[in-house]
């Protein structure tokens, strides 16, 4: 019998990758959209071979009526508290009310166990779902990836490729962990299916530190590239006060001093994982920085 997934955010980028990859692998995909979703975004989502149901995504027993006959729920939401908290509580409930057994939050970030609450607003909405997640009688299986490697060449300011500079806050040597947004996907899908995963699971497509980033981007553009280090971990904290306090932008998900928090955590350390569940799934071609770069045009002739 063909296992039934149903989805949340398929129409978003990752949303979508993970469903070309169930549907790759046979599985009746069942799609949850917003009323208000784009036709053609619907239509897209048809040509591959999904089902796609609009709801009211307010409403609960509407969700979990599509619900009934799923081995397991994936998550790929994105947004602030009333996406990550307040919508995922209703579809995590309209899951439970249909006995659907398995449920993935849309965390696909840096492992934040070990961080401080209050010092990641994003990452806290996350802790706080998670704390809703753990009442209900649903397997929750959270996948930790670390850093989209995708962002390196858009908004994650580490490589300043004008500057030729690798820009680093605190320790030149500290591991950070990236994975392709195509590698998340094909993981999640692949644990989507697995019906004996632990509550959580942590991959890495490549590691490296600031220090390697300046030999790689040295070694693949035939330019000399040197770090930038405009100061330690203190200063960047009181660099987020000051830019929280001036620009709160409280509506956007991913402002300036957001992404400062998400640098501040992985420069810290405390994040890196201590261990990869990398090889649970061995089909999957892990993508290394190097060769996303290369792909992404940052190299010389």
């Amino acid at each position: 019998m063909r296992k039934i997934i149903v989805i949340a955010g398929a129409t978003g980028n990752l949303g979508g990758r993970i469903v070309t990859e169930l549907l790759a692998k046979d599985v009746e995909v069942r799609a949850i959209v917003r009323l208000e979703t784009a036709i053609h975004k619907i239509k897209e989502l048809e040509q591959k071979g999904a089902h796609v149901f609009q709801v009211d995504t307010n409403n609960k027993s509407e969700i979990s009526k599509h619900c009934i006959g799923a081995h397991c729920f994936v998550s790929a939401l994105a947004g602030l508290h009333e996406t990550i908290i307040d919508a995922q509580k209703i579809f995590l409930d309209a899951a439970v009310e249909a006995n659907v057994p398995r449920f993935i939050p849309s965390d696909y970030s840096s492992d934040f166990t070990n961080l401080k609450e209050g010092q990641n607003r994003n990452l806290d909405f996350r802790r706080a779902f998670h704390r809703y997640i753990e009442t209900r009688p649903i397997q929750a299986t959270t996948i930790f990836n670390g850093p989209f490697m995708d962002l390196l060449t858009t908004d994650m300011p580490l490589i300043l490729f004008k500057q030729k500079r690798i820009l680093c806050w605190g320790n030149a040597n500290q591991i950070i962990e990236f994975t392709t947004t195509q590698n998340v996907a094909e993981f999640t899908a692949e644990a989507a299916l697995d019906e004996d995963t632990p509550r959580y699971l942590r991959i890495a497509g490549d590691r490296l530190s600031c220090n390697d980033f300046v030999k790689l981007l040295t070694e693949i553009t035939a330019n000399k590239y040197k770090l930038f280090r405009p100061g330690g971990i203190g200063l960047l904290n009181f660099l987020i006060r000051v830019t929280r306090f001036f620009a709160p932008s409280k509506n956007e998900l991913y402002p300036a001093w957001q992404g400062m928090q998400y640098m501040r955590d992985i420069m810290e350390g405390r994040i890196v994982f201590q261990k990869y569940d990398n090889d649970r799934y061995s089909n999957i071609k892990w993508t290394p920085v190097k060769d996303f770069l290369i792909h992404e045009g940052v190299s010389h002739p």
